[in-house]
């Protein structure tokens, strides 16, 4: 059986207000490097966690991302 490592990192929800919205994962370590990225469109919802791989996220385009510390939209200004 294969042990499996347990994930206790914070979770984000990521909600596309626009097609084409980029999510793009960052690793730990000394050197800072994209590892994993999606692309969601319009209505399209993403569940994310930090993990020991898993730093940052980057998102491009319009979305609105609920955390354990509150809600903040991505995108052009108004």
């Amino acid at each position: 059986m294969e042990k499996r490592e347990q994930q206790t990192g914070d979770f984000i929800v990521i909600k596309a207000i626009e097609d084409g919205v980029s999510v793009i994962g960052l690793t730990r370590g000394t050197d800072t490097r994209f590892h994993h990225s999606e692309k969601l469109d319009k209505g399209e919802v993403m569940i994310a966690q930090f993990t020991e791989h898993t730093s940052a996220m980057k998102i491009r385009g319009k979305a609105t991302i609920l955390t354990s510390v509150g809600e903040v939209e991505s995108g052009p200004g108004k």
